[in-house]
């Protein structure tokens, strides 16, 4: 998160060019949204007791248990080429590099739209803190059930936006960090969750590898936003802020619990 946070600080100084990053997390990491009421919404205990991380992203969005996934970031100025000023509207046009990216892995993924009132509402108020609950605009579904969750902040006229595109999921790992009201709701949502969520590797014999799907999303956004990719590797003053920012703030219980 701290080198999310970087990147955006160093785009927005124009002193590095747009950045697309995929990366995984060690060890399994809880993430939850920037809005989010800790000791309301997560139960901490088993957070530990699971030996999982435990972050607070900049972005907001209800919380992602980080497991067997790959996750990307986006940062982008809000004022490049072609690109919404809505937010969902810049979520279709950045995705759009994931959307392609799941098609040329062959799954036939489309973007998630809300149609009824209900759907709407239920995007003003989540009925829970789990991300996989349920698909919002212009998210990636696989048969109708969410396959990448996506998160978006802007700060100093730069997006950022990051998902995660779950290969695996482990659902009882996943209710197990969570505050349910009482025992039948989290009962509900464990029947409910196999109908809303879904792993990519549900859909295959063969497993995706990481790297398959590295290739796959990068080519993806290549070709959804017309760009080239070219390597960056961190230069040792960036590693050091980046370091610094960590132990200061994404690394400290007065930003993680702050709320």
């Amino acid at each position: 998160m701290a080198l999310d946070e970087a990147l955006l600080d160093w785009h927005s100084a124009g002193e590095i060019p747009p950045v697309i990053r995929f990366y995984e997390w060690g060890p399994a990491t809880l993430s939850i949204g920037y809005f989010q009421q800790v000791h309301k919404d997560i139960n901490l205990e088993n957070v530990l007791k699971s030996q999982l991380g435990f972050v607070r992203r900049p972005t907001g969005g209800r919380a992602v248990l980080h497991d067997q996934e790959l996750t990307y970031s986006v940062i982008v100025t809000e004022s490049y080429p072609n690109m919404p000023q809505t937010v969902t509207e810049a979520y279709r046009v950045i995705s759009e590099g994931i959307l392609l990216g799941f098609q040329k892995l062959g799954l036939e993924a489309y973007f998630s739209v809300p149609e009824t009132k209900q759907q709407l509402d239920d995007l003003k108020k989540p009925k829970s803190a789990v991300c996989f609950d349920a698909p919002s605009w212009y998210e990636l579904v696989v048969e109708g059930k969410k396959v990448a969750g996506s998160a978006q902040t802007r700060q100093k006229g730069v997006i950022l936006q990051h998902g995660a595109i779950l290969l695996d999921l482990d659902e009882e790992l996943l209710l197990s960090v969570f505050n349910f009201e009482s025992d039948e709701a989290k009962e509900r949502m464990r029947k409910k969750l196999p109908e809303k969520a879904v792993a990519m590797n549900q859909f295959v014999d063969t497993p995706f590898s990481m790297e398959q799907c590295v290739e796959a999303f990068s080519n993806g956004f290549k070709e959804a936003l017309a760009i080239e990719l070219v390597p960056y590797e961190l230069t040792e003053n960036q590693e050091q802020y980046v370091e610094q920012l960590m132990k200061t703030k994404y690394g400290t219980d007065e930003w993680n619990f702050k709320k």
